[in-house]
């Protein structure tokens, strides 16, 4: 099959959040399995100045219509690191921008109206054709209703990795897509009086997915579906559940070449190594006896931001170090700077993403911290067993097919795991992750269950190779 993969984010990005990862492997295990992959996203100025393999200007450009205006798109070629075809869709006007959604940037209706129009546009001159045209998240999500709206002959599948985020804008702003208007009704674009994205791809899309089953059925719950829980119900016979897999080839403590040393479950000298590194390069305590919880995040409601930070000065005031990285919404990194100054030797704040620190957080951290209420796929709690620093988090979405809960009596699972939506909850499952801590030899033990998990990305690609050829035999272009 040709796939054409349509995203926001993905390779050469370096960013938290499991997208860029998914655009990664992903492709790149198709790819193994003979499918002919290649990833659209737009040529983003960190791009263009972080840029680390050659790209070649294709010579196709194109009048796109957002609206009443043109603007010219222009395509890169090149191939990242996996071998994986890539394109990047050139507009300095939407692009050539501090950052990628802003805050948001106040025409981010237009900005992604026109990367959508380009991306089909580009889809349309492929040679040749895809098959299908996979797209990812809201800003990618009006690519189903384009090609349904021009009759074009590609098959789609939507998945769904933040459904907190569905691009919804003024009503007014249809008009920038350009579309005929009976695509702004209840059964199109509109939504409560505003043009929503992503409904629009969940009704236009052939098929719907998601990061990880349990999830696929929390979003058609009201606590968890934003408002659009409605429309995943009556949408719910096309929408499958897809757990993410872990890339071992970037996420391996064995070989992971961004650690000061490497280890293994059954040598672990390395992790201690690790962890002496991580608490030097922070400028925090040295911590024989304590524990060092880290947390690589997204700092939004949704990860659990406002079940943390009312616990802070009751974790810190223990004998502990913590380690956050991550940005989103000011008031959270506002607290979390707050509470660094506070408790300068025992907590460190960092608001830029840097792999190289990432990395070694996992590596340096005996417990992670991930207090989501919503976590669809649960990929840093993959990261995080794999590196043996034990997850306390919150029982939701994919954690429930990640994390097995520890049962002392039972002498099973490898987690910590919180079903209470509350602070004081969480800060119980982060007690009983402290209490078992002093018991070095329950913890070893505990550590070395959890790096043996393995979250293979093959078994994940099986599955969405399953999901196209469904997707084409129900359209009629693939023969059973």
């Amino acid at each position: 099959m040709r796939i054409l993969m349509i995203s926001a984010e993905g390779p050469p990005l370096q960013r938290p959040g499991a997208l860029v990862d998914v655009l990664d492997a992903l492709p790149r295990e198709l790819r193994a399995r003979d499918h002919e992959v290649s990833v659209v996203i737009p040529y983003y100025r960190e791009i263009r100045e972080n840029l680390d393999f050659e790209t070649r200007d294709t010579g196709v450009t194109v009048d796109v219509a957002v609206g009443e205006d043109n603007y010219i798109a222009e395509f890169l070629e090149g191939r990242i690191a996996s071998g994986v075809q890539i394109f990047l869709v050139r507009c300095d006007q939407f692009f050539d921008r501090e950052e990628i959604y802003g805050d948001p940037y106040e025409d981010n209706a237009a900005r992604f109206i026109f990367f959508n129009r380009a991306a089909v546009e580009l889809a349309r001159r492929l040679t040749p054709s895809p098959d299908i045209l996979h797209v990812h998240d809201w800003a990618a999500a009006l690519v189903p209703i384009i090609v349904r709206a021009g009759g074009l002959p590609f098959s789609s599948v939507l998945t769904i990795h933040r459904i907190a985020e569905q691009g919804s804008f003024w009503g007014l702003d249809f008009s920038l897509t350009n579309l005929p208007q009976r695509y702004f009704t209840l059964h199109g674009l509109e939504y409560f009086g505003r043009m929503n994205f992503l409904k629009g791809g969940i009704l236009f899309a052939d098929s719907v997915t998601t990061v990880s089953d349990h999830f696929r059925r929390e979003m058609m719950r009201p606590e968890f579906g934003y408002r659009l829980d409605p429309v995943l119900r009556e949408n719910s016979h096309k929408i499958t559940g897809i757990l993410d897999g872990a890339d071992y080839t970037k996420w391996n403590p064995e070989i992971d070449e961004l650690l000061p040393a490497t280890y293994s479950a059954s040598a672990l000298a390395g992790k201690t190594q690790c962890r002496d590194e991580l608490l030097s390069a922070m400028d925090l305590a040295p911590a024989s006896h304590a524990p060092v919880f880290g947390m690589v995040t997204r700092l939004v409601a949704e990860k659990g931001l406002d079940l943390l930070v009312p616990l802070l000065d009751r974790l810190l005031s223990d004998d502990v170090r913590l380690i956050v990285l991550g940005e989103g919404d000011p008031a959270f990194e506002t607290a979390l700077a707050v509470a660094a100054r506070k408790y300068p030797r025992k907590f460190a704040y960092r608001n830029h993403y840097d792999e190289r620190l990432a990395h070694l957080i996992e590596a340096g951290s005996d417990i992670t911290l991930i207090p989501s209420r919503i976590e669809p796929s649960g990929m840093s709690a993959m990261h995080s067993l794999k590196y043996g620093a034990l997850p306390v988090a919150r029982a939701t979405g994919g954690i429930h097919e990640i994390i097995e809960d520890h049962d002392p009596m039972l002498d099973t699972g490898y987690g910590f795991l919180c079903y209470v939506d509350s602070a004081d909850g969480f800060w119980d499952s982060i007690k009983r992750a402290r209490e078992i801590f002093e018991d070095r030899d329950t913890w070893v033990a505990l550590m070395k269950r959890a790096m043996a998990r393995e979250f293979s990305w093959e078994s994940a690609a099986e599955r969405y190779e399953k999901v196209y050829r469904q997707t084409l035999h129900a359209s009629g272009t693939l023969a059973a």
